[in-house]
C-alpha cells in the first residue's frame, strides 16, 4: 500500500468524493485508511455500568484504497527542498 499515516490525501469515489484531509490510521490488512474528519459514522455505545446511559458517538469509519488520491507536494516546497540540499552540500 502507497499511502501512509500522515499523508495528505483526496477521495476520489463515494459520499465524501471532492473532500481532502489527512491519514490517521492505515489498515494493511483489509487495504483501508482512516481520514481525519470524513466518512464519520454514528456508533451505539452501550452504558458500561448501571444507572448510566448509554450513548452515540460519530467516529471515522475506514474508506477503501481505491476511492482515495495521494495528493502530491506543490512545487514550491519541492524546490525549496533541492536548494535546502544544495546549500547543505556547498557547506560541507
Amino acid at each position: 500500500m502507497k499511502i501512509k499515516v500522515g499523508d495528505q490525501v483526496k477521495v476520489i469515489a463515494g459520499k465524501e468524493k471532492g473532500k481532502e484531509g489527512k491519514v490517521i490510521k492505515t489498515l494493511k490488512n483489509e487495504e483501508k485508511v482512516v481520514i481525519e474528519g470524513l466518512n464519520k459514522i454514528k456508533k451505539h455505545l452501550k452504558p458500561r455500568y448501571t444507572g448510566q446511559n448509554g450513548t452515540i458517538e460519530e467516529v471515522e469509519a475506514p474508506i477503501h484504497v481505491s476511492n482515495v488520491k495521494k495528493i502530491e507536494e506543490t512545487q514550491k516546497t519541492k524546490k525549496a527542498k533541492t536548494t535546502s540540499k544544495k546549500s547543505e552540500k556547498k557547506a560541507s
